[in-house]
């Protein structure tokens, strides 16, 4: 087996030295000394968005953004020299010749709006999962960030991708472990609701800009539900999110995404619930084909969720206990895993494998937020850069394409197009509303 060159590996995890200081107009360039510090402005400040700030707080944090007023108060107390926005249009252009980068930690509605606009300013940008709600936004940033990826650092919010079990998942597969990979299984068993979008409720609370909360999605009358709870209560409705394969996907899929080097699929096609107007899907499956490279051959991927499960390989593995995971076959072997472990079985004996040596290992994380900021100030490259990222989300959002044109599609990756299914094309983008632009 043909593995990735270790090195290119290493050179993408391993903290590098501090490369050479260069200021220009007060703003921070790559290639400078990681001891200075980025100016940033953090956009959705509760919730995730909030963690991610305090993740970042080294840095100066120059100006503060939420349609909620008491998520901006609070962390206005602990930043009392940042600026405060409500609307986040305002604040990347006031604001755009005193910051550096943006932290990205709002509705997922809204997350390619304000990537593009940041990247398109030259800044570098942490966005929380996902970057993109459909397949046309996901390749939008995916190309802004290519444009301009030999300046800026992008990384998308998926923290498993920091963790050490990561890098040791990694090191198994292209290690030989498991030898020539087969086909692959992701799965979460969380199920989200169904039903409608919600009836309007009245007054809106004070502290709250529900205009500037739906932002680019069509109108809809505020109702407390889409708010309250987090992601799981508004992810679920089409013009807000993109059900699990958009939120837990970005997180369960990236792990077979990059432990097995996918790029665009060359079919894909899903079942789920029965299809709703306004809602995703309940459950999904899903099973993407995927073209060979140079080290494995084409090979199957396939997604569950909602309580569907694929077969249990190995009587270790409980079925029942077993909530989120992903399964990959080799010809020699089975490797399945999670967030914190990995279950490694082989199918002849252990003499067919030896572990990477403790002094080889892949060096750990100084952890995912930190591993932009450093990329921001130096060359180092982030693993869930918005190439990554991008292709994977595009890939996500390709399954509940298939799934609401309901037909297998063969997929021209290269045009984000099904090529025997022009009625696909209305799901791959969507509608905005009136003065919102994505390119802006």
């Amino acid at each position: 087996m043909k593995s990735i060159k270790r090195r290119t590996f290493l050179k993408n995890t391993a903290t590098l030295g501090a490369g050479i200081m260069f200021l220009k107009s007060g703003i921070l360039a790559r290639g400078q000394s990681p001891n200075n510090k980025l100016n940033i402005a953090s956009i959705g400040v509760g919730g995730r968005g909030h963690s991610d700030l305090v993740e970042c707080k080294s840095e100066n944090i120059v100006a503060l953004c939420d349609v909620n007023a008491n998520n901006l108060a609070k962390a206005a107390k602990e930043f009392p020299n940042a600026k405060t926005y409500v609307d986040w249009r305002e604040c990347i252009d006031k604001e755009n010749k005193n910051i550096d980068a943006v932290i990205c930690g709002t509705t997922d509605h809204t997350h390619a709006f304000i990537c593009n606009w940041a990247m398109n300013r030259g800044k570098h940008v942490y966005c929380e999962k996902p970057i993109a709600i459909t397949v046309q936004e996901a390749r939008v940033l995916r190309d802004t960030y290519n444009k301009n990826k030999d300046k800026i650092a992008t990384q998308m919010g998926t923290q498993i991708h920091a963790s050490d079990n990561y890098r040791r998942m990694w090191e198994l597969v292209h290690g030989g472990a498991i030898g020539v990979p087969q086909n692959a299984h992701v799965w979460c068993s969380r199920t989200p609701k169904g039903g409608n979008y919600l009836p309007e409720v009245t007054p809106i609370p004070s502290h709250l800009n529900w205009d500037l909360w739906l932002g680019p999605s069509p109108f809809h009358p505020y109702n407390p539900e889409y708010v309250s709870g987090g992601c799981l209560t508004w992810n679920r409705f089409w013009d807000f999110g993109g059900g699990q394969i958009g939120d837990m996907g970005s997180h369960m899929m990236d792990m077979c995404y990059y432990l097995l080097d996918f790029g665009g699929p060359t079919s894909c096609e899903a079942q789920g619930s029965p299809v709703n107007t306004d809602t995703c899907p309940e459950w999904l499956t899903a099973t993407w084909q995927f073209p060979a490279n140079d080290w494995r051959p084409a090979m199957k991927l396939q997604w569950y969720d909602g309580g569907k499960k694929p077969g249990m390989p190995s009587p270790v593995f409980d079925r029942e206990k077993a909530f989120k995971g992903i399964i990959i076959y080799g010809d020699k072997g089975i490797l399945m895993g999670d967030y914190d472990y990995r279950i490694l079985v082989l199918k002849s004996d252990m003499t067919q494998y030896t572990p990477t040596p403790k002094e080889k290992l892949i060096p750990p994380s100084l952890g995912h937020q930190k591993d932009w900021i450093l990329a921001a100030k130096t060359d180092k490259k982030t693993m869930c850069n918005f190439e990554f990222s991008g292709n994977l989300v595009e890939n996500n959002q390709v399954a509940l394409v298939a799934y609401r044109a309901g037909k297998k599609l063969q997929w021209d990756a290269k045009n984000i197009k099904a090529t025997n299914c022009p009625e696909a094309d209305q799901f791959i983008t969507k509608k905005y509303r009136d003065g919102w632009t994505l390119n802006g």
